[in-house]
């Protein structure tokens, strides 16, 4: 359970200092939604949104110097905003659910002497039920710091102390203390705000990767890149066979011309889907199923996790799809992620089909500034988008005809 209620970003790549929804440092912006969608033209930093969560999520697995060389980052000096000297930042501000106090998450790299990226500053706040203000229960400058046991623990900004403060010293500086501490049971809300972490979903689907038959491995969960897409299958067929069959007779409605999907057990212990096309008498097999039906299938299969990851980010859908399929896959991502803290899916997009059907309280739009650098507005903050937006008038088509972004 669980979500991101905002997220600031500074100094990477042409995003220098964007905030989507509310953060310790814009508390009086709305909390970003369920199905949080962001778009805008070509070179705006679409994509480099979209990899700061990957960077975050790299920073985790295999430490700040190894993720900026990553995915071809190309190194810190290549990541960091031109023409700035302050290190690269995040700030997240994640909500558990509706009766708990928000967590805000501060990490800044930086480099060293040598040019070598490191966790420079790493905080961890909470308000606690006796103070009005956060307090920092987990805080760290160059691996040295402190974090605090218990639920209703912290120091303020004026050294003052509430519950039992243990000192710490990290040994490497590369990978940021929540790794470390996240797996101490004493101190729970490290741990629990680790796991979400860890829970992130960033998806760059391939057909290619798709269409090869894996062995004999049930997974419950696809890969980043969907090559496990059987695998997945084979791990919801056996866990539940009759549950699976009905999310199977669920995405074969979604997905044109199908008539009909089943799993298929190969003599090896493989697992292979068996796609049944309208208008033939035989059925094909995902190997040689087109890009856009596989990436439908492992969008609409994604959708349907027994037990989802907290956090998904999809970026842009629309490639290979038919567009008269964009709205009802939007449609589809806003019903499965609902109201509540159990998920919640990021998108970005060129489409204007995709946006049709979102509000414009889900829609943020990136632009660029004369200096390069990307700014972020939500779509209702645009005149007369909102006033159209309850007269009718999609929000894709307003996007398309320049009324905002």
């Amino acid at each position: 359970m669980g979500k991101i209620e905002g997220i600031r970003i500074q100094n990477y790549g042409p995003l220098k200092d964007i905030t989507l929804g509310k953060t310790l440092s814009h508390p009086n912006t709305k909390a970003l939604g369920n199905l949080v969608s962001v778009i805008g033209a070509s070179g705006n930093g679409k994509s480099t949104f979209a990899d700061a969560f990957g960077f975050i999520a790299d920073c985790l697995e295999i430490g700040a110097e190894a993720a900026c060389d990553a995915n071809n980052r190309g190194g810190y000096d290549q990541i960091q905003t031109q023409g700035s000297n302050n290190p690269i930042s995040f700030e997240l501000c994640y909500r558990e659910s509706g009766n708990v106090r928000p967590i805000i998450y501060e990490l800044v790299i930086d480099k060293d002497s040598l040019g070598r990226p490191f966790v420079k500053e790493e905080r961890l706040r909470q308000r606690v039920k006796s103070i009005g203000r956060p307090l920092s229960f987990m805080y760290l400058q160059n691996g040295k710091g402190y974090v605090f046991e218990g639920l209703e623990s912290g120091q303020d900004d004026d050294g003052s102390i509430i519950g039992n403060k243990v000192d710490v010293e990290l040994a490497d500086i590369r990978k940021p203390g929540i790794v470390t501490l996240g797996i101490m049971r004493q101190y729970e809300r490290v741990v629990e705000f680790l796991t979400f972490l860890r829970g992130w979903y960033l998806c760059y689907f391939s057909p290619d990767a798709a269409r090869k038959v894996q062995t004999e491995a049930p997974q419950p969960y696809l890969d980043r890149i969907g090559s496990n897409i059987n695998n997945v299958a084979q791990y919801m067929y056996r866990e539940n066979s009759k549950d699976f069959e009905k999310v199977l007779r669920d995405i074969q409605t979604k997905i044109p011309g199908i008539e009909k999907i089943e799993p298929v057990k190969l003599e090896n212990g493989q697992m292979i889907l068996r796609f049944w096309e309208q208008g033939f008498e035989k059925p094909f097999y995902s190997p040689r199923m087109s890009d856009g039906t596989l990436k439908l299938f492992a969008y609409y299969l994604l959708l349907h996790e027994k037990n989802p990851r907290q956090l998904i980010f999809i970026e842009e859908p629309e490639n290979g799809l038919y567009h008269y399929y964009l709205a009802s896959l939007a449609e589809e991502m806003k019903r499965n992620v609902g109201t509540g803290y159990g998920k919640q899916l990021f998108v970005t997009t060129h489409s204007p089909f995709f946006v049709n059907a979102l509000s414009p309280e889900d829609v943020w739009v990136l632009t660029k500034g004369s200096d390069g650098c990307s700014t972020a507005k939500k779509a209702s903050e645009y005149e007369f988008v909102q006033a159209l937006s309850e007269e009718g008038v999609a929000l894709g088509d307003m996007w398309y005809s320049k009324y905002f972004g």
